[in-house]
């Protein structure tokens, strides 16, 4: 039997073709992403930048530690503390203490992201002078790179300064450097110092709740520490979703392939078990091809994937999503894990096939090879039926007890992926009906072409069915996960602008001075609410500790200007001794009492004043400016008065907020906070949807090459009969076309499964239902499958009746 299995693949070069190149592909993205994976686990430890010459940094409390009896419980802190005064005094008797403050710079025409800081701090991130001198006055600067030169003025939201030196850019900050007395004045509360003492003496004169950094962990002190590992962390979520997507799209297709294939080798079966052939040995001739192929594809899979790997991370870098020094690593397990994996995926895609190629009795065979008939066997049907039935009772139970989860990536990327299977095992069943549905205008035409595509299609349910399922995978992909972040984006919109009832919106990176905010409640005409982003922590079945977003706001003026969508109570309930929470506390009753951690660590019980729906996820918490200290107002929401003009309101608005933040009218501040999906997610939704139409190539022209040698014969009817060359391929391009358009249409309904679904899921959230499909892209998909099919259905046709021998039986098959 291996003989033959040999003997068989040699022969069966171009049957087996689709089988080999989807799962060497499929192992080699298996490989890609196992090696991203890798790397990723593997992050190296960031070295300290700002205080990388420092001795010892001191920093105060920034960090909220919960006990709970299975241990401590951590939250960073929204609004670290400062050292305390009486912890400073005790530092500058063992040695000279250096203040750093650092605080946001807005300059007109300068970069975003720019920082201040005081001279003296610049030494211990190794600045060096380039040209000028230091600072020496109040409105005197040395900024850093090239984006400013010396003897520039700069306007800024602190008042003009001027250039006065450069120093070089060292990557991580664009930053300018003002005197020390002047970054005093302009940020009084200094939460890190360095001090010049040994860092024994120096841990032995703080106190708790202080922080003492040596060597590396001077890298602690640093703005967002922890950035390259947040972003590995989203790499992980990239490559995990990746490479799952990838795994069941290999197995869909490689199992579809192998059972089609099998299924056009009926007669040879038939003529195996007539010459003596026992059902074991055609098993074990198919599983031992399945094996061969397994493991030269997997094999190709694993060095193909290899070379593909530095490439996919030079892209991450590239866009982005990725630290500049992230490259793959020479971790081995990928390999393995792909390797065994495509063993695996090719004998498992066999299984089932080579079982009901056993089955069958030698005449049964011979009669099955000329009808295409039992294309849907009980196992499918059972098999299909019970994952068609579990997607949508878990969809029920889910809308049921926790509709918020439908929101997540990780359901809507996954949830698709069970129906997707279940329609799959039942399209055998399906395109019958949907073929004659959708072919029907076409039998209307005049002459017999469009009956002939119609019967010719609905006859071969198992070939239709074949090719129907990849196109099925990716309008499905397409439409379920750009559809759900779409319906998720415009939702998000369309809750903001159903809260924003100003006229104008004032925005501010850094966040907006006392002055500043004076300065606007001051404008005549205007009704301004200044808010302040926050954080408050809750303590949740006396182990999770939760943290949630928070705005400090004056509630009367808050609602003025905002229309909170509140379930319970009333936003003027709010004081000092309240908070709003929204439904997705575990305690949610106006009334109740409910223990918090402030941002900045101090704990407080507070009354629940109001409730708000859960919503998208973007209904955060409501607190006082009292229970935010150390927040800092970065928007300000401003509604004309009725007999004030918007221009003239708006007018003293930019002069009160001058370079400090900007004034935005209410449509331009909602078209530019539009809720977008990140570059992470963009990334992963692109390489998802890359991998699918891959494979729906493979499998479209794969299978459609492997069944044109067994429509050689129909090909030759229909020349005898009468039928020119270019009639017999305009009838196999049509029939290519309605395949095409049945797999579409079962890629819809999944797509609105999953919509709906999503959409019932706002709804129960009390956030506004925007179901979005997205029509171009699903397009898109349908015409990239359809000029796949016509032209894997055409070409094999045009060349089989350009050398075909018309002559009844004779035709070769």
């Amino acid at each position: 039997m291996l003989s033959l299995a040999l003997n068989t693949l040699r022969t069966r070069r171009t049957a087996f073709a689709g089988s080999f190149v989807a799962l060497t592909l499929g192992v080699a993205l298996i490989t890609v992403m196992g090696l991203a994976l890798a790397a990723s686990l593997d992050a190296p430890e960031r070295r300290p930048e700002r205080f990388a010459a420092a001795p010892v940094v001191v920093t105060g409390q920034d960090t909220l530690r919960v006990p709970t009896p299975i241990g401590v419980r951590t939250q960073k802190l929204a609004h670290p503390r400062p050292v305390p005064a009486r912890t400073v005094a005790a530092l500058r008797r063992l040695g000279p203490v250096t203040e750093d403050r650092s605080f946001p710079v807005r300059a007109a025409g300068g970069p975003d992201g720019l920082v201040g800081h005081p001279w003296s701090t610049a030494a211990f991130a190794r600045y060096e002078l380039t040209a000028g001198r230091a600072p020496g006055a109040a409105d005197e600067v040395v900024a850093t790179g090239g984006w400013a030169r010396i003897g520039q003025r700069l306007r800024t939201g602190h008042g003009t300064v001027r250039v006065v030196g450069t120093v070089g850019d060292l990557g991580f900050e664009r930053a300018v450097f003002y005197t020390d007395a002047r970054a005093a004045a302009l940020s009084p509360v200094s939460t890190r110092l360095v001090v010049a003492a040994d860092p024994a003496e120096v841990r032995r004169a703080v106190g708790s709740g202080v922080r003492v950094l040596t060597g590396d962990a001077r890298r602690l002190a640093d703005a967002r520490p922890d950035r390259d590992r947040e972003a590995l962390t989203a790499l992980n979520a990239l490559f995990g979703t990746a490479g799952g997507v990838a795994g069941f799209v290999s197995v869909f297709v490689v199992a579809s392939t192998f059972a089609f294939v099998v299924a056009q080798r009926r007669r040879e079966f038939g003529l195996l078990r007539t010459a003596g052939a026992t059902p074991g040995q055609i098993r074990r001739t198919v599983c031992a091809q399945a094996l061969l192929i397994g493991v030269l594809a997997s094999a190709a899979g694993c060095a193909l994937g290899g070379c593909a790997a530095p490439h996919l991370a030079a892209w991450v870098v590239g866009e982005g999503l990725a630290p500049g020094w992230f490259t793959i690593g020479g971790a081995v397990w990928p390999y393995h894990l792909a390797f065994w994996t495509g063993l695996l995926v090719a004998l498992c895609g066999v299984v089932a096939a080579s079982w009901r190629a056993g089955r069958t009795g030698p005449v049964e065979a011979l009669r099955e090879a000329s009808a295409d008939g039992g294309a849907l066997t009980r196992g499918r049907l059972l098999c299909g039926a019970a994952l068609l039935g579990t997607a949508v009772v878990t969809l029920a139970v889910t809308l049921w007890t926790d509709p918020a989860d439908l929101l997540h990536r990780k359901t809507y990327v996954s949830r698709p992926l069970l129906l997707i299977t279940a329609v799959a095992l039942l399209a055998p069943v399906l395109v019958r009906p949907l073929v004659r549905l959708l072919a029907w205008p076409l039998s209307r035409l005049p002459g017999a072409g469009g009956m002939l595509v119609r019967e010719s299609a609905a006859a071969a349910a198992r070939r239709t069915a074949s090719v129907a399922a990849p196109v099925l995978v990716m309008v499905a992909l397409t439409g379920s996960l750009l559809g759900a972040t779409a319906t998720l984006d415009r939702a998000r919109a369309a809750e903001v602008r159903a809260r924003t009832a100003a006229d104008f919106v004032v925005t501010s990176d850094g966040g907006l001075g006392p002055a500043t905010v004076r300065r606007l409640r001051a404008v005549p005409g205007a009704e301004v609410s200044a808010t302040a982003a926050s954080a408050v922590h809750v303590l949740e079945d006396g182990v999770a500790l939760i943290r949630s977003e928070a705005r400090a706001a004056d509630p009367r003026a808050l609602a003025r200007t905002v229309r909170l969508p509140l379930t319970a109570g009333r936003i003027t309930d709010l004081d000092d001794d309240s908070i709003v929470v929204d439904e997705e506390w575990r305690h949610h009753t106006v009334g109740q009492r409910v223990t918090v951690w402030l941002g900045d660590g101090t704990r407080r019980s507070l009354r629940i004043a109001a409730v708000l729906p859960v919503g998208t996820g973007d209904n955060g918490v409501y607190v006082t400016p009292a229970n935010a200290p150390g927040a800092v107002v970065d928007r300000v929401d401003v509604k004309v008065a009725r007999d004030a003009r918007a221009a003239t309101v708006a007018a003293a608005l930019r002069k009160a907020v001058a370079a400090e933040g900007r004034v935005l009218p209410k449509e331009a501040w909602l078209r530019a906070t539009s809720p977008r999906a990140d570059g992470t997610t963009r990334a992963g939704l692109l390489l998802v949807l890359g991998i699918s139409l891959l494979y729906t190539g493979i499998c479209v022209v794969g299978t459609l090459a492997t069944a044109a040698s067994g429509r050689l014969r129909d090909l030759a009817a229909l020349r005898l009969a009468g039928a020119t060359g270019a009639q017999v391929l305009r009838l196999v391009a049509a029939e290519a076309l309605t395949v095409v358009a049945v797999g579409t249409v079962l890629g819809l309904l999944v797509t609105a499964f999953g919509l709906l679904g999503m959409g019932g899921a706002l709804a129960l959230l009390s956030a506004p239902v925007v179901v979005v499909f997205p029509w171009p892209a699903l397009a898109a998909a349908a015409a990239a499958c359809a000029v796949l099919a016509v032209a894997a259905s055409v070409l094999p046709a045009a060349l089989a009746l350009r050398r075909a021998v018309v002559a009844g039986a004779g035709v070769r098959e």
